[in-house]
């Protein structure tokens, strides 16, 4: 699998003490916000507490997992992925995203990992890109690493249990945790 590019955003793999539940934020996208967010895509708080795409550097503050909302018809709807340029009655829309900095989470990287990777950390690539048929995000992790005077988004913790994944592989398949959250001071890797 992990020779083959075919990324998936961020897939929440577990949870160190608990649960990895998503959180809800009402109205927590703009009504006909103009640009689709997919499931398992970076997302971050602007500065009139709206859920949006991440940047590729910076902090964030976790990843999309859904939305609910009343379409201008008066229409419930429940989907993986916020549909570009989407009304919604006010008071109505939901949206869903996980942000614990202690979720460890499955992504794929743009090239090759090997073991020595740990602890290390790296941006994101690909932040945009996804299907919007799917509703599913292709976010992947950049195979440049910061090193250790160097901080970025997230933080390599080992390895994915994916069948097929091996370190060396051309689109290593990695767990991570956030480093850069918007909730937290970042860390510097090791």
């Amino acid at each position: 699998m992990s020779a083959t590019s075919a990324p998936f955003g961020l897939r929440p793999s577990f949870q160190p003490v608990g649960l990895d539940r998503a959180v809800a934020l009402t109205d927590g996208i703009a009504s006909a916000y103009p640009t689709a967010i997919l499931k398992g895509q970076p997302v971050m708080v602007n500065t009139s507490g709206n859920v949006v795409i991440a940047a590729n550097t910076g902090t964030f503050m976790g990843a999309f997992a859904g939305v609910e909302w009343t379409d201008t018809t008066g229409r419930r709807r429940v989907n993986n992925s916020w549909p570009a340029n989407t009304a919604y009655i006010a008071g109505s829309c939901v949206a869903y995203f996980y942000t614990d900095p202690n979720i460890v989470y499955d992504i794929q990287c743009d090239g090759t990992l090997t073991q020595a990777a740990i602890g290390d950390q790296a941006n994101f690539s690909n932040i945009t890109n996804g299907s919007t048929t799917t509703g599913l995000s292709q976010a992947t992790i950049s195979a440049s690493l910061v090193g250790s005077s160097g901080t970025a988004q997230l933080k390599i913790i080992g390895l994915s249990q994916d069948i097929g994944n091996a370190w060396g592989d051309a689109f290593t398949i990695v767990q991570v945790q956030i480093n850069q959250s918007q909730y937290q001071a970042t860390v510097v890797a090791f």
